[in-house]
């Protein structure tokens, strides 16, 4: 392993990060599903303020996992393993082929949630409580893998 010290502190940056974007993922999600999502009040939402927050709160935090996760920390323990640069699709293959990702299309198919849960919930609530429900139970699946990277690092970087 040829890392530099510039490379070990990234790792461990990106460890914290993930650690305390899974504990905040956790928190907006038991605020925003505390009661049962009904399509009528996500229609509805700007006489819900409080919870167009939370589904704010959520899905920024959902997104910001997933990009951390697999746009940053994916990358940077490929880079530890010494495996070569390669486009998002490859490494995530790779990360199924180790065993730390259960499905590389499953997590393509999560990364489509952003347009759903960002952009597309303005026109159709339906998409967007679908997009919010999908996400919400696939948070162990981001919790899952970014343990399985953290504890890559930890196995090989001892601080």
């Amino acid at each position: 392993m040829s890392l530099n010290q510039g490379d070990i502190l990234k790792l461990m940056f990106l460890k914290r990060v993930i650690e305390k974007e899974i504990d905040l993922v956790e928190y907006a999600a038991k605020e925003a599903f505390a009661e049962s999502l009904e399509l009528s009040k996500v229609k509805a939402l700007d006489k819900y303020p409080e919870l167009a927050l939370k589904f704010e709160a959520f899905t920024s935090r959902f997104c910001r996992l997933q990009d951390t996760v697999g746009d940053k920390m994916l990358p940077a323990v490929l880079k530890m393993l010494e495996e070569p640069k390669s486009p998002v699709l490859d490494n995530l293959n790779k990360a199924e082929s180790y065993g730390w990702l259960a499905s590389a299309q499953e997590w393509l198919a999560l990364r489509q949630l952003r347009n759903q849960m960002v952009h597309e919930y303005i026109e159709d609530s339906e998409l967007f409580l679908s997009a919010l429900v999908t996400a919400y139970n696939n948070i162990e699946t981001l919790k899952q893998f970014g343990y399985a990277l953290i504890a890559q690092v930890d196995k090989r970087i001892k601080v």
